[in-house]
């Protein structure tokens, strides 16, 4: 969707990446507005190091694109938004610093713009990493719609880097206005975080997984997953395989451990998740072959070139509910698959993802079924 954005300095067109006709959800929200109003009309100083943290697709780097931000964001999606947006733009090639989560972060930080995100682990994880690059002149204001900013957000915010406030909230929306203390002492980071499978989980049962923050679910195996490992295909197709949106990596894992002369193709469009799976598959000594991609679901990947796909789809974009993610999962796992290739899914039941997978392959069925989920096999023709 193009919409326009206003701002201080002008108005601007954004659209989130990829771009789809049918997705009517804006590349920006009051929050982004409400905290950019904030910067021009308190005369907020942006001449130093301007880090931006959480952008969800480039609005605020793109609306501050001036004063030569850098942005740090987990997601891929938001760094080719954030491309797109700055090219239409005209913004010069090099006045904006793209940053992942998992890169280091700037040696010294004098504004601190952030977008909080869904994951308070992710919110906890980066202000410990760019807490050292903060000092005490350092401008601190965060921003959020009111339903993401909780009283653990703003113990956060004081417990890492200084005093904290809430704005009074405009249009749904809220900023965090925060004093830095540079000699406050400061927890040491539990990311990455490991733990042990239950033993009732196949081929990976009491196996350790690793987790980054952000990462769906860190603390304990999801019971979507857990279904889905106790119905993955023992045989199938031939050696290529994909775990698609493959979080910490166990359904991927699990396969490479169960079929060791597979070949296994990790993708992700969460930088953390990817380092996440990497880190799974490595803490477990797998055999066989694997890459990890950071990516835009099957982007990339041949056509015809894959036997196997494994697919636990999302159905939220940041705070939004959408089937978006998942329609483009599975027309890029069908370009993918070769002829007698296999789609397995997992959803919930209430989802309806078999009335997309037969309009796409022509066929699906259930595999297996309990109350909430439903694991699918749909065949490549």
């Amino acid at each position: 969707m193009n919409d326009r954005m206003t701002t201080p300095w002008g108005e601007l067109a954004l659209t989130r990446f990829p771009e789809d006709p049918r997705d009517r959800l804006r590349a920006w929200d009051a929050s982004d507005e409400y905290l950019l109003r904030h910067l021009a009309e308190r005369e907020v100083p942006l001449s130093g190091t301007v880090v931006v943290v959480g952008d969800r697709w480039g609005a605020l780097v793109t609306a501050l694109a001036r004063y030569r931000p850098v942005q740090i964001t987990d997601s891929h999606l938001t760094q080719e938004a954030t491309r797109a947006n700055l090219a239409r733009h005209r913004v010069e090639a090099g006045s904006v610093r793209l940053l992942t989560t998992q890169d280091p972060p700037p040696e010294r930080v004098d504004a601190l713009v952030v977008r909080v995100p869904k994951s308070l682990a992710l919110l906890e994880d980066q202000l410990l990493r760019l807490a050292p690059a903060v000092h005490a002149d350092t401008v601190v204001v965060g921003t959020g719609m009111v339903k993401e900013i909780h009283a653990s957000t703003l113990r956060l915010f004081e417990r890492i880097l200084g005093p904290t406030r809430t704005s009074l909230a405009e249009r749904k929306a809220r900023l965090i206005h925060c004093v830095p203390e540079p000699s406050r002492a400061r927890p040491a980071s539990p990311w990455p975080y490991t733990y042990a499978l239950p033993d009732d989980v196949g081929a990976v049962s009491g196996r350790p997984v690793v987790n980054h923050a952000g990462v769906f679910c860190a603390d304990r195996l999801d019971i979507g997953t857990r279904f889905f490992l106790g119905h993955l295909p023992a045989g199938g197709p031939g050696r290529k395989v994909v775990d698609l949106g493959c979080g910490n990596g166990v359904v991927g894992t699990a396969v490479a451990l169960a079929r060791p002369e597979s070949e296994v193709l990790f993708v992700d469009e969460s930088f953390q998740a990817v380092a996440s799976a990497e880190a799974t598959f490595a803490a477990n000594g797998t055999p066989g072959e694997a890459e990890f991609r950071v990516g835009d679901g099957m982007a990339g990947v041949p056509a015809g070139s894959v036997d196997l796909v494994l697919n636990n789809p999302p159905f939220h974009s940041h705070q939004a509910t959408t089937d978006a993610t998942a329609r483009r999962m599975f027309t890029g796992a069908r370009r993918a698959l070769r002829p007698g290739g296999e789609l397995w899914v997992i959803g919930n039941r209430h989802l309806g993802y078999h009335v997309q997978l037969r309009r796409l392959f022509g066929d699906c069925r259930v595999v297996a079924s309990d109350p909430r989920f439903v694991v699918l096999k749909a065949v490549r023709r």
